[in-house]
């Protein structure tokens, strides 16, 4: 059995992909930043703790890696924080990987599609030129670049995925705030930008597509994961109402508005095929059908 180690299992993303990859065969552990008590393959490790990083990595030696932990709200409060974890943090985690004995199979680092930010292009592609637009995106695509000063030492593979949304999500996150407000029948939400233009894929999907990323092993490649559709807004609200049968009344708060807002992203994922054959993600309607009626 095959030995995959996940940084941020406990979270939204990790637990699908632990999912996905049990389900195949693989034997899961780890890491996260926060006790966890009763789970014996679970080590809480900050990526801040190097030496600790090194010796939980020796002490699994995993087969395959997904790193998944960061800080991923790109409104967060405190900017230094993205730099911190999505960039010194990484680098801590591929310096342990490197110094193991056993080296993994492959090491596959979740970067953002917000890197690529606002461009006049239309479907983006992995040679579409990054733009970044705030810091979040700023330290995924320094976190892309950081990397490659690994790739002749570790069998690393950097996926772009596009926005993507599931049961579990954060309220925080966007959708999932809009589900939430159908969910509870309240008659008004609060929202930003109404014109903003996004990819969505479900994240079973995206576990997928992990997963498969991690049999195929493309060492050095860059990859989008993303539908190739992108949704306003207001369909978004548009196919709530449908599914849920009742209209919500849509204020623009000026304090959700961002000034650095990215107005449309979307991704083509001809590349990802290639790489581990035919993939789809579900339509936004059936994922939303799924989080407004689990």
């Amino acid at each position: 059995m095959k030995r995959a180690l996940i940084t941020g299992i406990k979270g939204f993303t990790g637990q699908y992909v632990a999912a996905e990859l049990e389900r195949h065969g693989w034997e899961m552990w780890g890491l996260g930043s926060h006790p966890e008590a009763g789970d014996a393959r679970y080590r809480h490790v900050d990526l801040a703790n190097a030496a600790g990083l090194e010796a939980t990595v020796e002490e699994i030696r995993p087969d395959a890696v997904v790193h998944l932990a960061a800080i991923a709200f790109v409104g967060h409060g405190k900017p230094e924080a993205f730099y911190q974890v999505n960039l010194i943090g990484t680098r801590n985690l591929l310096a342990a990987l490197a110094a193991c004995e056993k080296t993994p199979d492959c090491v596959l680092l979740a970067s953002s599609a917000n890197i690529y930010g606002n461009t006049t292009e239309g479907i983006l592609n992995e040679s579409s030129p990054p733009n970044p637009a705030n810091d979040y995106a700023v330290s995924k695509l320094t976190m892309e670049y950081m990397a490659r000063l690994w790739m002749d030492k570790l069998p690393i593979v950097i996926t772009r995925p596009f926005n993507y949304t599931g049961v579990g999500q954060a309220e925080s996150f966007l959708l999932p705030k809009i589900v939430a407000h159908f969910r509870r029948k309240v008659d008004v939400i609060e929202l930003g930008n109404l014109d903003v233009w996004r990819d969505f894929s479900d994240v079973r999907a995206v576990a997928t597509a992990y997963r498969r990323l991690l049999e195929a092993r493309p060492a050095g490649e860059t990859v989008n994961v993303c539908s190739g559709q992108a949704h306003s807004l207001r369909e978004v609200i548009a196919m709530a109402e449908g599914i849920s049968g009742r209209a919500i009344d849509v204020r623009v708060n000026p304090a959700f508005v961002r000034a650095s807002e990215v107005k449309t992203l979307c991704g083509d994922a001809s590349k990802l095929r290639s790489l581990i054959g035919e993939w789809h993600t579900p339509p936004l309607e059936e994922t939303l059908r799924w989080m407004l009626e689990g």
